[in-house]
């Protein structure tokens, strides 16, 4: 698929770019599906780090899947959030703190039929990556 190749290169630069000029109220990613910036604690390094990350509302929680563009490697947002769950996301320009926790494999395909009703075919990901991709609840706290 085109955007899996091309997508790692050319989305974090373009959104970071479009977040500076806007103050972060709008995510290129976000003029097709709903976007939000995680805002997670380096597991290692400690420092602050940013993800634009495409979410399925629930209700007033958010869920993520640390595809990576179907490579074969989790995400460091990911390893982030195991190892720190406090965090936060901003929508629309506005910081909201969250818990994130992960998706159980009791809940797992529950979560994923939930995810494919908004995205038909985005489990595809998961099989082209060779890997259980990681889900997470982000809940308000």
């Amino acid at each position: 698929m085109f955007f899996r190749r091309v997508g790692p290169t050319i989305m974090p630069p373009l959104e970071r770019g479009i977040r500076l000029l806007t103050s972060g109220k709008v995510q290129v990613s976000g003029l097709l599906v709903p976007s939000l910036v995680l805002h997670t604690i380096g597991a290692r390094s400690g420092i602050e780090r940013d993800s634009t990350l495409m979410y399925v509302p629930e209700g007033d929680r958010m869920l993520v899947t640390g595809s990576n563009f179907a490579r074969d490697r989790h995400p460091a947002w990911t390893g982030n959030l195991r190892k720190n769950p406090n965090a936060a996301v901003s929508l629309h320009g506005r910081r909201i703190p969250v818990l994130a926790i992960p998706i159980a494999d009791a809940e797992r395909e529950a979560v994923w039929a939930y995810i494919e009703d908004q995205w038909p075919g985005y489990r595809g990901y998961e099989r082209a990556s060779g890997r259980d991709l990681r889900i997470f609840r982000l809940t308000p706290r």
